[in-house]
């Protein structure tokens, strides 16, 4: 007998605040590295507009600096001036037109900020670098201590960096409205600026900014705070959290999920929930067995735990797994991030293989008339096919 719900809760509606998502499917942000200057163009719009097309209810712009020496690489994208501004306004028209929710993530790099692009060999910049155009700057940090050896040592922040800091994630998050976005995540995780901040590994300060949990949490949240009161009441906030370092001595799962009831507590929405990233051995937690939903657990606990609505993400490839980790539980959002890459259409599929779309009225007309005659069409061969 056959159980699945006549409408999946993948693909129900959800309310955030003043803005309402189509369904529970979210595109995570994922690096492209190839901004000019920190400016979008024509292959951020072409990237982005295919990810609305393809069904997902909430798309995310990838991590964007909040000044320039907040990018990550060269080709990161930006938002700190009117022209960066301007470039994000047709790709949010895009995503709007096809019904999705745009947002964006705003971040900075720390002390991974100024490293090479990850094709080029995603560590310190070296001459080859250089000699292709890539300019090195000074990065910032917690403490004056690099990711590992070779790499830049950044500057401690001092109070006035941290005054700037949060002007600049508010600053950020104004324009992003301006151009259209419509809900603002603010990446604190994968060893950046942020996450820098509340791990152990990374910040090493003695002032009250560092030592105690309580103190090492400080300035992120007051980073939220500048964030939401920048923002109107009705927009939501996210914030995505490496939910544990994965070495000893590190951050912890115990840890995200205090930390995680204090920015409920400071006005977030919903807790993005990945993992690692504090060492120069890539962006998320490189102990964990890379499984289907292996950092679904992350999620769970912040939901039951925190009183927080939570994200999951990690190699979710499959439509009928998505819809469990929601009956389940595990999260009030579900993101797909490569499979989105490999398989852009992977919501439109998906609202199919859970069988509330047999007639592809959720596909744009443009594709949808073509789509019943070619499914007619094979229908009607495999029906003459069994009758001979």
């Amino acid at each position: 007998m056959d159980t699945q719900p006549a409408q999946p809760l993948l693909f129900t509606p959800m309310r955030l605040r003043g803005v309402t998502l189509p369904n529970r499917l979210v595109v995570p942000p994922m690096a492209q590295y190839s901004a000019d200057d920190g400016v979008a163009n024509d292959f951020h719009l072409a990237h982005y507009g295919r990810f609305a097309v393809g069904g997902a209810g909430l798309i995310f712009i990838e991590a964007t600096g909040v000044t320039p020496e907040g990018r990550i690489t060269n080709g990161c994208l930006g938002l700190w001036n009117d022209q960066q501004q301007r470039a994000f306004e047709p790709i949010a028209r895009a995503i709007k037109a096809q019904g999705a929710v745009p947002a964006i993530q705003l971040g900075h790099g720390g002390r991974k900020a100024s490293m090479q692009r990850p094709w080029f060999g995603n560590g310190p910049l070296n001459d080859a670098d250089l000699a292709r155009g890539e300019k090195r700057w000074q990065p910032l940090g917690p403490s004056a201590v690099p990711l590992a050896e070779g790499w830049l040592v950044p500057r401690q922040m001092d109070a006035d960096d941290m005054a700037r800091t949060r002007k600049a994630f508010a600053d950020a998050a104004l324009r992003a409205l301006a151009a259209g976005f419509e809900v603002i995540e603010i990446h604190m995780a994968h060893g950046y600026l942020l996450q820098s901040f509340v791990s152990p590994l990374s910040n090493f300060r003695t002032d009250a900014y560092g030592g105690s949990l309580e103190n090492r949490i400080r300035f992120p949240l007051e980073v939220v705070d500048a964030v939401r009161a920048a923002l109107p009441q009705g927009t939501p906030l996210f914030v995505r959290i490496s939910s544990e370092d994965g070495f000893e001595g590190g951050w912890t799962m115990d840890d995200s999920v205090v930390f995680a009831r204090a920015l409920r507590e400071h006005g977030v929405d919903v807790v993005d929930c990945s993992s690692g990233g504090n060492t120069p051995r890539g962006a998320t937690n490189a102990n964990l067995q890379r499984s289907p939903g292996y950092q679904v657990p992350f999620a769970r606990r912040i939901r039951q735990e925190a009183g927080v609505m939570s994200e999951a993400v990690g190699l979710i490839r499959d439509a009928r797994f998505a819809e469990q980790v929601l009956q389940e539980g595990g999260a009030d959002l579900v993101a797909v991030g490569r499979q989105f890459l490999y398989e852009p259409f992977w919501g439109l599929h998906a609202a199919h293989q859970l069988g509330i779309d047999p007639d592809f009225t959720r596909w744009p007309r443009q594709y949808a008339w073509w789509l019943e005659k070619w499914d007619k069409g094979i229908r009607a061969r495999e029906a003459a096919e069994r009758r001979a």
